[in-house]
C-alpha cells in the first residue's frame, strides 16, 4: 500500500504533507544560514543586509514592509548594520523625513561571501545524493518556485 503522505492525489488536501514540506525545507534553510562569513550577525541582521543589498537602494520603510518587521526594528537592526560598516543610510533629497538605504562595498562583498559558502555546502550535500535523488530534485525545482511565487502573491 502507498505511503498516503505521498501519495499525489491527496497531497492536495493532506496537510501532513504541507507539515513535513514546511518543516524540511525550514530545516535545509536553518542549515544553509549557519556560515563562518556573516560574523556576528543575528539572523535577522543577516536578512536585511542581503534585502538591501538584492534591492538596494531602497527607503526604511520599504525594507520594513517586505521584511514584515515594524520601522522601530528595521531602524535597530540598520543601525547595527551601519555601525559595522556595512549599509549606509541617506536623507532624501527632496524629503528629509525620508531614509534610503545601500549596502556598502564591505556588505556586498559579505553577502556574496555568505552565498558562496551557502551554494557550496549544497553542493557538498548534493553529492551525497545519488544520481536518482538528484534528479528528482532537479525536475521538482519547478513546482518549488511556484509555491514561493504562490506564498509571496499572498503577502
Amino acid at each position: 500500500m502507498k505511503n498516503p503522505t505521498l501519495d499525489p492525489a491527496t497531497a492536495r488536501t493532506n496537510p501532513e504533507v504541507a507539515d513535513r514540506l514546511r518543516a524540511a525545507v525550514a530545516r535545509l534553510s536553518r542549515s544553509l544560514r549557519l556560515t563562518h562569513a556573516d560574523g556576528d550577525l543575528s539572523p535577522s541582521q543577516r536578512e536585511v543586509l542581503f534585502t538591501i543589498t538584492r534591492r538596494g537602494p531602497l527607503r526604511l520603510s520599504e525594507l520594513a514592509a517586505s521584511e514584515g518587521l515594524n520601522p522601530t526594528m528595521v531602524s535597530r537592526i540598520v543601525s547595527h548594520l551601519e555601525s559595522a560598516r556595512l549599509v549606509t543610510r541617506s536623507a532624501d533629497g527632496t524629503d528629509a523625513r525620508v531614509i534610503h538605504l545601500e549596502s556598502t562595498d564591505a556588505g556586498r562583498a559579505l553577502c556574496q561571501e555568505m552565498r558562496n559558502e551557502r551554494t557550496d555546502a549544497l553542493l557538498f550535500a548534493l553529492e551525497k545524493l545519488n544520481a536518482r535523488q538528484r534528479r528528482e530534485l532537479t525536475d521538482v525545482l519547478p513546482t518549488l518556485e511556484a509555491l514561493v511565487e504562490t506564498l509571496r502573491s499572498r503577502e
